[in-house]
This record gives structure tokens, sequence and C-alpha cells, in this order.
């Protein structure tokens, strides 16, 4: 036996941030997961080991069997390494009396079986070290040898995955994230929720795509995929971490479902696939090693099987076999892993939730398509809904938007969807055209890509088009922001960016293109991934910080924030690259790290996302605030241009004329003459001069002919247009009139010139 405290200093510093990450509570059990026999051609053959050990009696339950060659006595030595370290090591004669297995003394001819409890001896039991039973996803490794008592020769030997049940994959920690995930989208007002409410296909400037605010729904999102493709890389990866990631599994659409994984192997063996060694049933017989020597299930959680097991055996007493399979004739539950599959990168990933690889693909494709009906029939039965409303009873005016654009609605939604999910699109294209299989998944691979990235392309020339044309007409790209046809059809793709900035869209969706193909197409070579993954992700930092180009502050503070983390995850990921050589201690205090900022972000972006619920109501989208400025001015303008001297809304009955002394008069139908208001200053509105004439009084005078130019205010002006101020700013009355010619239809002593406007009030009697 040999424990060093000193080499686990740095573990213990690390076992408070894990524990509180892996959130599990449990007893202090230490259980196998799986074993081989790691020695060919011995006498002594092990078919079946399920091994736990409960720290709070100190026992062990045990359920072995297996095959010998001969009856003969062994010495078994135990050894247990965490890390790449020998925490327990001891020897021990089974027919001693202190360490007495009647099973093994000795070990007889043919095949053998036992199982049962034992209790372990106070000296064994308190060397195990405590550490043991608290660090999650421990990654340790037990290994009995089995030498023969007469010649010291190696009769037979196993090795076998310990776990303690404690693990940083937590269902719990799944929910928490899609409700963070869900927060943001509710509160961002993003995807076909938000266009449909919001009229004409999202018009209003909700997050379509990536929200104004901080931290929106498309950035919670990406930084949860962020996460899982981390755990896809095909570096030496911790086993804790490699449990962290699984978390968020769901954000890359890998969701576990057994009846539609057999029905995807069932259109591959259909359609040229080769199921022999890629499917559910072979996932269901395989243990899979990794490349830091854990190994773990295809088919469901060992820990929880090995438990069941410890509470039926606990139950027996020891039960002893020989030639036969037990004596009380039940089947072995556990038999020896002879399919061991050597994974890593993205098929270790995959599998490890029961997806076989071949069937990665099409399990996306499949929740993808789920989801897109789920868009579309949800906004169907709204409008279903709204019609009926309209039917029946008194329909909101907010709503009658979404009545007319629907269909746009789901096109904006759907658009939204693709743009969320292209990073991990390209990822598994690329995946699935690397590793062949069935024709038709290859195909659909080929085509959805290309329809996809044919989509944003197509977005991407069109807004890029009129912005050409805009800044060649008006100088800038302003029209994207201000126009409502632009916002409504193409804000999703650059709403979040300041008018300057419009162009960044089209670098971040070759950032995602270009992140999901190198990860694919580099998997299993970790350190080309890992650089060309920190290449890729350094230039998208250097852009950000280079630009800022979100509208709100915040916004660059939050992605620079993110996409700061994601360098740092991609650094920490060079520690694990085998290449590099570095300690599995060091490894594992990098992972917990990792584990520890990552989630740290999580936590941060989520307290965000709470006070964004606050502020959303009282802030809105800035671009759409200028652009409901600029229709109320726009809508003013039009007001303007189309009043006439006759419009009730100002009923100017202007005629001036002019005489040698330049004394104009002023007449307004139905107003008293006598009212006289001397003001300061004169109205400043080009209406103001409408239908003015002027009449000089000599009657050859070139001012005689039709002049209907406004004439020019001479004194300071004034903005009121009341009728009272237009009445005081004439010209007091001339004692002498100039006249025109009489041309008949005078009414009532008011006669109309031939000039502009109405000539001057002339009084009964006069000339």
């Amino acid at each position: 036996m040999a424990v060093s405290n000193s080499r686990w200093n740095i573990r213990r510093a690390a076992i408070l941030a894990t524990a509180f990450i892996s959130g599990v509570l449990s007893e202090d059990l230490l259980v196998t997961s799986g074993f081989a026999n790691c020695e060919t051609g011995s006498n002594i053959n092990v078919q079946k080991v399920d091994i736990s050990y409960n720290n709070a009696d100190k026992t062990v339950t045990f359920d072995v069997a297996g095959t010998s060659d001969k009856e003969q006595n062994v010495t078994a030595t135990l050894s247990v390494t965490a890390y790449g370290q020998d925490i327990y090591t001891n020897s021990f004669n089974p027919c001693n009396a202190t360490t007495y297995v009647q099973q093994l003394c000795p070990v007889p001819a043919g095949s053998f079986g036992a199982n049962g409890t034992q209790a372990i001896p106070a000296q064994y039991a308190n060397s195990i070290p405590a550490i043991a039973f608290q660090i999650p996803d421990i990654a340790a490794q037990a290994t009995l040898q089995l030498k023969s008592l007469d010649d010291g020769k190696d009769v037979g030997c196993i090795q076998s995955q310990v776990t303690n049940g404690k693990t940083a994959n937590v269902a719990a920690v799944s929910f928490v994230a899609a409700g963070v995930a869900g927060a943001a989208l509710l509160v961002g007002g993003a995807g076909a929720i938000g266009a449909a409410f919001s009229g004409g296909a999202g018009a209003a400037g909700g997050a379509g795509g990536a929200g104004t605010v901080s931290p929106s729904f498309m950035e919670i999102f990406g930084v949860f995929q962020g996460f899982a493709m981390n755990g896809m890389m095909s570096a030496q990866l911790p086993q804790v971490y490699r449990s962290f990631t699984k978390n968020f599994a769901f954000s890359t659409g890998i969701i576990p479902w057994t009846q539609m994984q057999i029905s995807i192997d069932n259109f591959r063996g259909m359609t040229g696939g080769n199921l022999t060694n890629d499917s559910v049933e072979f996932l269901q017989k395989a243990t899979l090693v990794f490349p830091d020597g854990s190994t773990t299930s295809g088919n469901g959680s060992v820990f929880k099987r090995a438990v069941e097991n410890v509470v039926y055996l606990a139950t027996r007493d020891i039960d002893t076999a020989v030639n036969a399979t037990s004596t009380d004739g039940a089947t072995p539950t556990t038999t020896e892993s002879t399919i061991r599959a050597a994974v890593s990168g993205i098929q270790g990933y995959v599998q490890q939730l029961s997806v076989p690889q071949a069937n990665t693909f099409m399990t996306v494709l499949l929740i993808v398509a789920i989801v897109i009906g789920v868009i579309v029939v949800g906004i169907l039965l709204i409008k279903v809904i709204l019609e009926a409303w309209a039917l029946f009873g008194s329909f909101p005016e907010s709503l009658t938007g979404f009545r007319k654009h629907y269909w746009g609605s789901i096109a904006r939604a759907i658009t939204s969807l693709i743009l969320l999910l292209y990073s991990v699109w390209v990822l598994y294209c690329v995946f699935q055209f690397t590793h062949g299989d069935s024709w038709a998944a290859q195909t659909l691979a080929g085509v959805t890509l290309a329809i996809f990235t044919a989509i944003l392309i197509f977005f991407s020339w069109k807004i890029w088009n009129i912005a050409h044309k805009l800044k060649n007409t008006e100088g800038d790209a302003s029209g994207l922001y201000e126009d409502k046809k632009h916002w409504v059809k193409y804000s999703l793709f650059y709403e979040s960016y300041k008018k300057d900035y419009w162009w960044i869209f089209v670098p971040v969706i070759v950032y995602m293109f270009a992140k999901g193909c190198v990860l694919a197409a580099t998997d299993g070579h970790g350190m080309v991934q890992t650089i060309s993954m920190l290449v890729v992700e350094g230039l998208m930092l250097v852009l950000l910080i280079w630009s800022r180009p979100f509208e709100r502050k915040s916004g660059n503070v939050v992605n620079i924030c993110i996409q700061v983390v994601r360098v740092l995850s991609v650094v920490c990921i060079l520690v694990f690259v085998e290449e590099f050589g570095i300690a599995q201690t060091t490894q594992t205090v990098a992972g917990v790290v990792l584990i520890a900022v990552q989630s740290a972000l999580a936590g941060i972006l989520a307290i965000l996302i709470a006070w964004n619920a606050i502020v959303a109501c009282c802030k809105q989208n800035p671009h759409r605030k200028r652009r409901k400025e600029m229709d109320a001015a726009e809508k003013l303008q039009r007001d303007m241009d189309t009043l006439t001297p006759l419009d009730a809304r100002n009923s100017l009955l202007l005629d001036r004329t002019k005489t040698n002394e330049t004394s104009i008069t002023i007449s307004y139908a139905n107003s008293v003459a006598d009212v006289k208001q001397q003001p300061s200053r004169r109205d400043s509105s080009p209406e103001r001069y409408i239908g003015v004439a002027i009449e000089p009084s000599n009657a050859y005078s070139p001012l005689n002919a039709p002049y209907n130019r406004p004439l020019t205010p001479s004194m300071p002006m004034d903005l009121n247009q009341s009728r009272e101020n237009l009445v005081s700013n004439s010209a007091p009355l001339g004692r002498q009139q100039p006249t025109l010619p009489n041309l008949g239809g005078g009414y009532n002593g008011y006669n109309y010139g031939q000039q502009n406007g109405y000539s001057g009030y002339r009084a009964p009697g006069g000339y």
C-alpha cells in the first residue's frame, strides 16, 4: 500500500469547485464500471465482475464469474490509480485468515462464480483516501492481478474503471441552461414568437436573430453551442470536463432518443449503411474507451446499474458455484465487455449520449424538422385564432400586421433558426461527408447544407446590394434602418449593429462556417484542430475589439467577453493535447478551471438576462425609435404638402397688392376687418404667401403681369401659424385701395381678382 498525501494537494484545491458544480449528493460508494481481461492466454479468464465498496459500513459487495484451466492457489494484487498516480496498492493471499476469500482458495478448475457481501478490515478500509469519494468523475482505474503461489507467474488479470457516482453531467444543468436560453428568447422578443406579434414579420425590431439587448437568445445559445463543441474536440479531455460539456448537447441538436435511433438505423440499413459496428445495438454492448484511459458505457448510467446490483446482492449471502453460472440459477447481469471501442472527438461525444456516429446528422435533421414543424403549426394556429377573433369580436389594431404577414413571420422564424444553427449544421454535414455510410444521409446533408448556405448568401447579397444603392443615392446605408420596408425584411441580420457596421453579419456568418468546418474536417487530429480553432476564435476576437460594432455599449462588452472566454477555452484545451505530454493531474486542474470559467460566464449571462427583463420594458430598439421618428416627420411633411388655400386646417385666402409705396393689403374670407394687432414677428411658413397678388398703382408697371413667386418677408419670422396671428400680421388698410376691372361674378361686394389670390376687401359703393 502506498498513499502519497503530497500528490493530492493540488487535487484537494479542485474538489470544492468540482463538487459544487456536480451538485450530486450520494453515499460514499466506489463501484466498478465495466472490465476487461488485461492478459491474453492466461490460465484464469474472468467473465463477469461487479464490485462495489461502501465506505459507510466498510463492506464490499461483489459478483464474480470466470473460468480456470486448473485448480491452483494464487496471490492477488489490487492496485488503484487516479489521474495517472498510484493511490492504493495491496497484495493479499486469499487463503490467509485475515484476507480469506473462499472462492479463490484455491481457484477451482472449470467455471466458477461467487457473489455476496464481505466486510473489509479497518486497516485496509482506512487506507482509501476520503477524497476518492468526493471528486466528480474521478479518473480512477482498478487492476486485479493474480499470480500463481507456486511459481509466481501471472495467471490472470482484469482492469475496471472505478467511479464514485458523482458527476458533472447533471440533468438539472441541462434544464437550467435551456431555461436561461428560453428566458433570453422571451426577454429579447426573439425568433418566431417575437416576429409574429411585432407585426409585419418582425418589423418592430424584435430580435429575430440577434436582439439589440445583450445577451440575446442567439448569443446565449451560441455560448452553449460553444461549450458543447469544446467537448467534441479530439484532445485528451479530462473526464470531468467531458461530462460537463454533455449538459449542453441539446444546443447542438443531440438529444438521446432510443426509438428515434432505431428508426435511423433501419433507414441507414435500407440505404447502404453499415450497422455492424455503428448502431444502437452495438453501443448497448460496447464499452467506450477515451484517450485519457477512462471508459464509459454507450447505453446509460453504469453507476445506476451498479447500485441496483449492489442493492440486489446486499440482500443475499455469499453464493458460490463451480462448473455452473450460479448456485441459484440466476444469469449474470453483467458480462465482460468483449467490445471495447476506442473513441475520441465528435464520435466519442455523440456515442456517450447513445447516438451512433453515423446517426449524428440524421438525428439533428429530424430534431430541426420537428422544431420547424412546431414553429409553422404554432404560427398558423395563432393565425386561425386571430381570424376567429376578428369574426366574432373586436380585433385589436396591434395584431393586424401579423394577420397580413404571417407567411413572412414563418419565413423570418425559419431564417433565424438557420442562422442560429448554421455553425453546428456545417459541423455535422462535413462530419457526415468525411465518414460516409448511407448514401441517402450524405445526399440529405449535401442538399440541406447547400440550401442553408444559399439562403444566407442570398440575404447577404440582397442587403449588400441595397446598401450599395443607398450609398449611391443618399450617401450612406442608413436606409437599412430607417426604411421600414428594408427593416421588415432584413433587420434580423444587422439590427444589433451600428449603422456604419451593418456589414458585420457577413464575417459572423463566415466565422460560423469556418468554426464548424474546421472542427469536423480536423476530427481526430488534436493538435491541428486545436491550433486551427485558436486562430478562428482569435480572428473573431480581433474583429470585435477593432470594430466594437454593436449599437449598445452593453452589446460590445458582453460579446467581447464571450469571445475572450472562447479564446481562453481553446487555450486551456491546448493543455489536453497529447503531443505536449502534460501530466494528467495538470490536465485535470485545467479542466476544473475551464469548467469554473465557463460556468461563471453562463451565470453572469443569466443575471444580465434577469436585468434586461426589467429594462426591456423601459427601452426600445434604438433603430426602431429613430425609424419611427423619421416616419412621423415624413407624415407631417406630407400633411403640409397637401395644404391648399381652401384647406380648413389653415384657411388662407390671401391677396397682396403692391403700390409705389409698397403698401400691401390682405383680406380674409369671413374675417373681421377691424381686428388689428401689431405683431413683433411674422410667420415663417411658406404657405403664408400662397395666393398673394401684387397690384401696382401704375397700370403700365411690369408688376402688372401675373406674378406667382412668393414674396420674401422683410421682417423677423414667427413660427406661430394661428389664424389670429395671420390676421394681426396683415398691413393696415390704406385710404386708397387699388382696384381690378370688374369681371362679374362678384358676391356682396367681394370681387375676384385676376391674380393668384382673392382681391382686397372692397366696401360696398367703392369704385
